[in-house]
């Protein structure tokens, strides 16, 4: 009795407005970590921006918190919920860790792989702007949120190909140098391969979402 009169319960809208909203706060954030990566004196201003969109995406996370708590009835599993906007939410948390780490060692040059990686970065983000509007019609759209996703995927092999790159190549060149600089660029080739790794983690959670409504 109980489901049927779920069925027939409007569902709150509202949690779409969310991440939409949040996923163009990442966005913002991925727009700041690439022209940090183009290096010179900006870096400290792109930093401050990465750390100024983290905490505005923890805000938006707090409220799709909240509104589970408060929603009798949301357009798909609570706990869906929670893991898409979690996932979400780590991924500019780890763009700001990398931002803490380029402030902390006072770093103005990047690697050429390093920019790639925040291409890769930036391209994922975009794509899942791109992704989180269809999931209110997920019927409807499965097979461009599939799409979506395996795309997201292959630039996270991407990454993980230039990050193996990025480290032999800073290993060849200090060597028989200075091994801080070496121990630092390794330090920030881990931090942008982590930041891709959890976008992968929302395209996995967007592609269990699609499966369960399927």
């Amino acid at each position: 009795m109980l489901g049927w009169f779920q069925a027939l319960m409007p569902k709150e809208e509202r949690f779409f407005h969310l991440f939409e909203r949040h996923a163009q706060i990442v966005v913002a954030g991925a727009e700041a970590l690439r022209g940090l990566l183009d290096g010179g004196e900006r870096v400290p201003h792109f930093c401050q921006v990465v750390v100024d969109r983290e905490n505005d995406a923890d805000e938006v996370t707090r409220e799709v918190l909240t509104a589970v708590r408060r929603t009798f009835i949301t357009p798909f599993d609570r706990g869906d919920i929670k893991d898409l906007i979690s996932s979400m939410d780590d991924a500019i948390d780890q763009m700001n860790k990398t931002a803490k780490i380029i402030t902390l060692f006072e770093i103005r040059d990047f690697e050429d792989p390093m920019r790639e990686m925040g291409d890769i970065a930036l391209k994922a983000a975009q794509l899942t702007l791109q992704a989180v509007p269809l999931l209110s019609q997920i019927g409807k759209n499965h097979a461009q949120l599939n799409a979506i996703t395996e795309e997201i995927i292959r630039l996270e092999e991407r990454s993980d190909r230039l990050h193996d790159q990025g480290r032999k190549t800073l290993f060849l060149a200090h060597r028989n140098g200075n091994p801080m600089e070496f121990i630092i660029g390794t330090d920030i080739y881990d931090h942008l391969e982590k930041i891709v790794d959890r976008f992968e983690d929302v395209a996995n959670e967007i592609s269990a979402i699609v499966i369960d409504h399927l």
